[in-house]
């Protein structure tokens, strides 16, 4: 009688969980309480990894310190090439007034537990609400995306993966840009692609990358390479199916990615403020409708212009001119002063 009982009890509960919020709070609570078990059960693991560590034999710690001063040199000399490449794309993105976001913050947590339930695949991370987590925040390892958040605790978070089945993510071939909806399927090695034309130009080996469109996981970042695409001359639609780039069933740590969170309006007017003040300041990148304006004149006075000029005109000129035009060419400043008609253009491109 007393088992009924409970079996009941619980079953309410579960529905009443389900159904409502008010049990939240309790859950929330509860998560600290097993914040330590999941402390006390990982405690063996950690200690045997010390121990190893510890009693590591010293050729196999010289030969892995030499591999990886190895690697390091060839991503140092990769790192220089992307450096100069983020650099030059930072300033193209200043001269289009682009406010699309370069660069993402990331965090590192690390698994602590999965869901014992076979039918979904979620995780549970050492990072919580009190860490700056929110729900919907991407999560990815070091070989491309695992998922997103979508439980928050104060001091853990749970990770919902991309192959569940409730879990679809808009994708792009990397090859050639076509767009889809990668969705789970229940198993961990497995996504596949929904309502791909027939006569879609996808095949067997192409990357599939995040497109961003969803508004949730930045773009750019691996999902998923194909693996197989069988063309059914009496469907409309192919049947896709991929592997996740990501370890989901091995990694241990992962990237929480902290995209920017504000509006394309907001992200706009800031960017505009920035250009403004660098422009007042004399520092900032020069606006290319300006260009034309002070090269002009210069390339069109400069074969006429006298050699004495410089010395007799550049007092009546300089106070005139604002600050941030003088770094250009010295023939360019000087002819307006000698030439009414070409020294009137000149004038508002400075004010530019």
């Amino acid at each position: 009688m007393r088992l009924l009982v409970l079996v009941v009890l619980s079953v309410a509960l579960m529905v009443f969980d389900a159904r409502f919020t008010l049990l939240k709070p309790v859950r929330s609570q509860m998560s600290l309480v097993l914040m330590q078990s999941y402390w006390i059960t990982d405690l063996p693991q950690r200690l045997w990894q010390g121990v190893a560590s510890q009693f590591g034999s010293r050729t196999e710690l010289v030969a892995e310190n030499e591999k990886l001063k190895t690697e390091n040199l060839l991503l140092q000399g990769r790192m220089q090439k992307l450096a100069a490449l983020t650099e030059q794309n930072v300033r193209l993105r200043e001269l289009l007034n682009s406010s699309a976001l370069v660069n993402e913050k990331v965090e590192v947590a690390e698994l602590i537990g999965m869901d014992p339930n076979p039918f979904t695949h979620r995780i549970i991370i050492n990072k919580g609400e009190r860490d700056g987590v929110i729900l919907g925040q991407p999560v990815l390892d070091a070989r491309g995306l695992m998922g997103q958040v979508v439980e928050l605790m104060p001091y853990t978070s749970r990770v919902l993966l991309l192959t569940d089945t409730t879990h679809s993510i808009p994708v792009q071939v990397n090859r050639n840009g076509l767009r889809a909806i990668a969705s789970g399927t229940g198993n961990p090695e497995r996504l596949e692609l929904r309502h791909v034309a027939d006569t879609a130009d996808i095949k067997e080996g192409d990357l599939l990358v995040s497109s961003g469109l969803g508004q949730r996981f930045p773009a750019g970042y691996p999902v998923a390479t194909v693996k197989e695409v069988i063309h059914d001359s009496g469907q409309p639609f192919a049947i896709v199916r991929a592997v996740p780039t990501a370890a989901l069933n091995r990694s241990r740590y992962l990237l929480l990615v902290f995209s920017d969170t504000r509006t394309p309006e907001e992200r706009a007017n800031d960017a505009a403020q920035a250009q403004e003040s660098l422009d007042a300041q004399g520092g900032g990148p020069v606006i290319p409708a300006t260009v034309p304006k002070l090269v002009s004149p210069a390339a069109a006075a400069t074969p006429a212009a006298p050699a004495a000029a410089p010395a007799a005109t550049a007092p009546a000129v300089t106070p005139a001119k604002p600050a941030a035009a003088a770094p250009a060419k010295p023939p360019a400043v000087v002819k307006p002063a000698v030439k009414p008609p070409v020294s009137a253009p000149a004038t508002p491109g400075g004010r530019e």
